[in-house]
C-alpha cells in the first residue's frame, strides 16, 4: 500500500514551476495521450499496478545548453486506477497517497544529463505526501535533440524508482515491497500548436 502512497507523492510534483532555459524549446503533455504507470512487488512473488491516467506537464530543452531542461509533470492521484476496488481504495487512504489531502504527486526536473542521441538522465525531484525527495528519470525521446525544433510532437518514455518509505508509505512492510518502478508514457506537443 505505501507503494501506491509513494507513486501517488510522486505524481504531485509541482507543475510548470520552474522558468524555462534561455532559448527554451517547449512541448506541453498531451493530457489525452500520457499516463503514469507505479509498480511494486506484492507478496515477494508478483507485483501490483497502478496507473495515474491524469496528468499534466511540460518539458523545456535549450538550443543552446545541452544540460538545460526544464522538465515539469503534475499527477493527479485521486484519479489513481487499480485492478480492484479494494486496492484502489487503500492506495487513495491514508496508508499511501492519503488523496484526500494530497491530491497531486510531482516530478520537477531541473538538469540533463544526454546519455544518447535519444536518451537522457533527468535530474530532479518527486514530492509526494507533502515530503519531496531526489530523484532521476531515464528518459527516452523519440526524436534525436538535433531534430527537435519545437514544431513536431515528441513522444517521451520515462522511469525512475523509489523507495515508499521516504515518503512516508510505510503500512504493509511484509506484503508490499519498497521499491517502486515508476513509468511515465506522454506525447509532447509544441507549445502554441
Amino acid at each position: 500500500m505505501r507503494f501506491w502512497t509513494a507513486l501517488a507523492a510522486m505524481a504531485t510534483l509541482p507543475l510548470l514551476g520552474a522558468a524555462a532555459p534561455a532559448g527554451a524549446i517547449t512541448y506541453h503533455i498531451d493530457p489525452a495521450h500520457a499516463q503514469v504507470q507505479a509498480k511494486v512487488g506484492f507478496f515477494g512473488l508478483g507485483s501490483k499496478t497502478a496507473r495515474f491516467p491524469k496528468l499534466e506537464g511540460r518539458v523545456a530543452l535549450s538550443d543552446r545548453d545541452a544540460q538545460a531542461v526544464t522538465l515539469d509533470v503534475q499527477i493527479d492521484a485521486q484519479a489513481l486506477e487499480a485492478g480492484d476496488s479494494l486496492t484502489r481504495s487503500r492506495l487513495r487512504g491514508p496508508d499511501f497517497f492519503n488523496v484526500d489531502h494530497y491530491r497531486h504527486v510531482t516530478f520537477h526536473g531541473s538538469s540533463m544529463t544526454r546519455t544518447g542521441q535519444h536518451s537522457a538522465q533527468v535530474a530532479g525531484t518527486i514530492s509526494a505526501r507533502g515530503v519531496t525527495r531526489p530523484a532521476t528519470l531515464t528518459v527516452e525521446f523519440s526524436q534525436p535533440f538535433a531534430a527537435m525544433t519545437g514544431r513536431e510532437p515528441v513522444h517521451i518514455a520515462a522511469t525512475t524508482r523509489i523507495d515508499r518509505r521516504d515518503f512516508g508509505m510505510t503500512a504493509y512492510p511484509l506484503i508490499v515491497g519498497r521499491q517502486v518502478t515508476i513509468a511515465i508514457d506522454a506525447d509532447l506537443t509544441p507549445s502554441g500548436a
